[in-house]
């Protein structure tokens, strides 16, 4: 026990320990303020707001990509404590562009390509507006008939855009984490009947099977169902980092023999690090074989699926019990949006559904409980600016900016194959590209060294945003295009910057065969 806990004290309950059954509050004045904007004056700094995002949108270009702030400066910038009374509207605005702004890395600029480059595109953003303006809580169907039925109906244009049969029944949750925890929560089920009356304690330890290069949210699902980190077996990849299916088969056919139960398998189209798409086909005839349930994650790059020349690299995951892909990261819609499509929408919903008696309504049995198909029982109206989304751009109008993403992030990979000390590292399949500097004259720690300092210094120029990541061992970088306002320009600017930094750093250095010190690994 820590020393600075005090035990509570341990004697018997008495009436003062139980709170008062009422208590007297104050009334509020006859005729006094609601206390919200008047209607006219939100009129005018709506306005204002409106005019401000569009100036954003049309000129983020011009802010530094990364936030230029250290820890703790956007705190040490704010008042201790609440307002005691309210402020003046106009005054919160000004300290919006003053004092958070500054602090914002702005994933809407052209050339952030860090972690999966995203857009929050002007439809889906008056989307939001208008869904916290209803502000709607769409938990049981009679609390938003419009929320639910659109979100029902959307999924299906979305679910026939990607290719996928029409079993799939969709649903929208906030993000990947999120969707992959329902689906596995789901699978959890099927394989251990008894665990949502019963709990898993006492019953024979699960498993859950994955990728090396698996997201970590399926880490994070494995210890949030029970099973642990122990209880996500990662399984090898080839050298263009897809999972390996024979070493899937050996890995559960070896769990099987000392009593572990098998329960799911994960396989990725566009992993984190390097976008590969795994063998799910090859993959599912393993989960068949052994009864497992197939969740497929695609939250980066299910969108691309849409796009015909780029589907058969998701051949396969329309045998999947499960799928998750992020409408916020490469379909323009603003965070937070990710849709989870199944196959067993009754066994998600034996999984989840919990129906006390106040949320009883005539229509059970009519309609669909988005409640029922995931942990939150609040859920905000998401379907109406991905709706928004999909109406303003239409089908071919996405299929075509996905097509110029991908183009672009190939022109990038070409210009890494053809430059000096430059090193590709993984195949770009979608938009992607994971790559390295490799001067020679330094051994393979110095070189991740290089890399990281190579990074930060493009960063902090603020014209880009790179993000990193370790592949066997070792650094390389990631440079990301999903952002509707890159251009050409854009990227060439950002290899410039590249290929500037990185002659002076190892200028700096004085490269020798020995490793330079300037250069120790960063972590």
């Amino acid at each position: 026990m820590s020393a600075d806990f005090d035990a509570p004290d341990a004697s018997p309950a008495t009436h003062a320990d139980l709170p008062p059954e009422t208590t007297v509050v104050a009334p509020r004045p006859e005729g006094a303020s609601t206390g919200d904007l008047p209607p006219e004056e939100f009129r005018v700094l709506a306005r204002a707001a409106v005019d401000w995002m569009a100036d954003y949108l049309a000129g983020v270009e011009h802010y530094p990509v990364l936030a230029r702030v250290r820890p703790g400066d956007v705190k040490g910038s704010l008042p201790a404590s609440m307002p005691e009374q309210g402020e003046d509207m106009a005054a919160v605005l000004q300290d919006f562009e003053d004092l958070v702004v500054p602090g914002i890395t702005h994933w809407n600029h052209p050339s952030f390509h860090g972690y999966f480059a995203v857009t929050g595109s002007a439809p889906g953003i008056l989307g939001e507006m208008l869904a916290s303006t209803l502000n709607v809580n769409a938990m049981v169907w009679r609390s938003s008939p419009a929320g639910t039925e659109l979100e029902e109906h959307v999924l299906g244009w979305i679910r026939d855009f990607l290719g996928l049969p029409e079993a799939f029944f969709g649903v929208i949750q906030d993000t990947a984490s999120s969707s992959s925890l329902v689906a596995l929560a789901a699978a959890r089920h099927r394989a251990y009947p008894e665990v949502r009356e019963a709990g898993l304690f006492g019953l024979p330890r699960g498993r859950i099977y994955a990728s090396v290069e698996a997201h970590s949210s399926i880490d994070k699902a494995g210890v949030t169902l029970g099973f642990g980190l122990e209880g996500v077996r990662k399984i090898p990849a080839d050298d263009l980092f897809r999972m390996d299916p024979e070493a899937l088969r050996a890995a559960i056919e070896e769990d099987l023999a000392a009593g572990i139960r098998p329960v799911a398998v994960v396989a990725t189209v566009g992993t984190t690090s390097t976008s590969s798409p795994d063998p799910v086909r090859a993959i599912a005839r393993v989960a068949r074989e052994f009864g497992l349930w197939l969740h497929v994650d695609s939250a980066y790059a299910g969108a691309a699926a849409s796009v015909p020349e780029l589907r058969p690299l998701f051949a396969g995951w329309e045998e999947a019990d499960s799928i998750v892909f992020n409408p916020h990261k490469w379909l323009f819609t603003p965070v937070d949006c990710s849709v989870l499509y199944t196959r067993h929408p009754a066994v998600v919903k034996e999984a989840f559904s919990v129906m006390p008696e106040y949320l009883r309504t005539p229509e059970e049995g009519e309609s669909i409980n988005l409640m029922d198909y995931g942990v939150a029982l609040g859920r905000r109206f998401r379907a109406l600016k991905l709706w928004f989304v999909v109406r303003c751009f239409g089908a071919e109008g996405i299929r075509e900016r996905i097509r110029e993403h991908v183009r672009l992030a190939r022109e990038v990979a070409r210009k890494v194959e053809e430059g000096e000390a430059w090193e590709l590292v993984a195949p770009v399949p979608f938009s992607t590209v994971v790559f390295r500097r490799t001067p020679a004259g330094l051994d393979p720690e110095a070189q991740d060294g290089l890399n990281m300092a190579l990074m930060h210094a493009v960063n902090e120029t603020g014209e880009v945003f790179l993000s990193h990541t370790r592949l066997r061992g070792r650094i390389s970088l990631r440079l990301s295009v999903g952002n509707l306002r890159t251009e050409a320009r854009h990227l060439d600017r950002s290899w410039e910057l590249l290929q500037e930094h990185a002659e002076r750093l190892e200028k700096e250095a004085g490269l020798v065969a020995a490793a330079p010190a300037g250069f120790a690994t960063a972590q």
